[in-house]
């Protein structure tokens, strides 16, 4: 779940604690500051960039990230690789690079890509009515597309903002949820909105496509994701969770959120929460809580996949240089919708993000405890992946300012570009 600056400001007056999750509590890309010439010794990509953007990494985690991966892949076979934290979560984990991480939103990106391949094969149409394939499941489905699921368009509001749902998202309520049962209980848009006229980010559109999906194919999403995905991009550390259980073997990232007091105040002038709200888990130093118990897995096709930096952008960067999609549906894809709140368009569960170091292709993601953003070039041979054990914790200022500062030198030496030199600790 992400978004910029502007986008947090207004999905939290509008929804509160709900709707900053909505998409993702992340970076802002495009406020990068305009491009300068290296100093001397620090090119786009050298040494001294690389230490540079450790330092940054370091002072994110301190301020507020907690724990930070960062993942630059020029394609040129030498990722550049990094895992800061904050002294106090190495009593809970040590960070590394290669640790899964629960990816949120950019679960979208692979099953719209899912979409789009049964797209290719004539078993799904773009214009298909959702009602054709979900009778009587999605209010006011006989005026929806596929192509209006995908690209936020159909006219539906989130089932995060829903009193019924907030229980669950905190982790104070431990309730199974199925997609059926989160479209029963999702709003209309808020301001009202008919299908295909306005961009407006919804959780529910992707449940929807999930369950289309599963009946389009009869297999279920995991299995798809083995299929057609992981299985053949040899993505060993993705999948698809199924329940709150992290013992798969491989170390898992803990994630923390503000407790309910800090949370507030963090809050405070956007939004007046009422006392007590806050996430479920055990407290940790510096009024943080442990959220990694908290089951996401009522987020499935909208945003419950568990990747690695690695395997991510192998997936990401495989998309976007063609390999998973014809050149048609990948056309598709990138025909976007104007959506100045992710920081330009919204296509095919694919966002564009127009930075002042060049454009980039990709997603981003947040649950609580976790926030993300991982991008490639427009050829899909360079790559970024940043993530951030917290997902409010970088809604502070001071934090927030870090990862942007981080996120921004990140993704310009991604693009073998100069590293912004307002970015702090530089």
């Amino acid at each position: 779940m992400s978004a910029h600056a502007l986008s947090r400001r207004h999905r939290i007056r509008r929804g509160a604690l709900t709707m900053a999750l909505a998409t993702c509590v992340g970076a802002a890309l495009v406020s990068c500051s305009d491009e300068v010439e290296p100093a001397a010794g620090q090119s786009a990509a050298s040494p001294a960039a690389d230490a540079r953007l450790a330092r940054l990494a370091q002072q994110a985690a301190v301020t507020g990230s907690l724990g930070v991966i960062v993942r630059v892949d020029s394609g040129d076979g030498k990722p550049v690789e990094i895992a800061k934290q904050a002294a106090w979560t190495k009593d809970d984990h040590t960070l590394a690079v290669g640790d899964q991480f629960r990816v949120g939103s950019n679960t979208k990106t692979l099953t719209a890509t899912l979409v789009l391949q049964q797209v290719a094969e004539n078993k799904i149409s773009l214009d298909d009515t959702v009602e054709k394939w979900l009778p009587g499941v999605v209010q006011g489905g006989k005026d929806i597309t596929v192509r209006m699921l995908l690209n936020h368009t159909g006219g539906l509001g989130d089932f995060l903002l829903t009193p019924e749902f907030l229980p669950s998202l905190t982790g104070q309520e431990k309730r199974t949820w199925t997609p059926e049962e989160l479209l029963a209980i999702t709003p209309g848009q808020d301001p009202p909105a008919e299908p295909g006229e306005t961009y407006s980010y919804s959780n529910a559109n992707y449940e929807a496509l999930g369950l289309i999906l599963e009946k389009a194919t009869g297999s279920s999403l995991a299995e798809l994701i083995k299929e057609k995905i992981t299985g053949p991009l040899k993505m060993k550390d993705s999948y698809l969770a199924t329940d709150a259980d992290w013992d798969t073997g491989q170390q898992h990232v803990t994630g923390y959120e503000p407790n309910a007091e800090r949370l507030k105040k963090i809050l405070s002038g956007t939004v007046d929460l009422p006392d007590g709200v806050g996430f479920a888990g055990p407290e940790r130093p510096d009024d943080n809580v442990d959220t990694s118990a908290i089951d996401p897995t009522w987020s499935w096709a909208a945003g419950g996949m568990v990747s690695t930096a690695a395997d991510w952008q192998t997936f990401l960067t495989a998309l976007n240089s063609g390999e998973l999609l014809p050149k048609a549906q990948m056309k598709q894809m990138r025909t976007t919708v104007d959506a100045p709140e992710e920081g330009g368009g919204y296509g095919l569960g694919l966002m564009k993000v127009d930075t002042a170091c060049g454009t980039v292709w990709g997603h981003t993601g947040g649950l609580p405890g976790y926030s993300s953003e991982i991008y490639t070039d427009a050829t899909g041979i360079r790559s970024v992946a940043v993530f951030s054990s917290t997902n409010f914790g970088i809604k502070d200022k001071v934090a927030a300012t870090a990862n942007k500062a981080l996120v921004e030198a990140a993704t310009c030496q991604m693009l073998g570009k100069p590293q912004p030199s307002d970015s702090p600790a530089g």
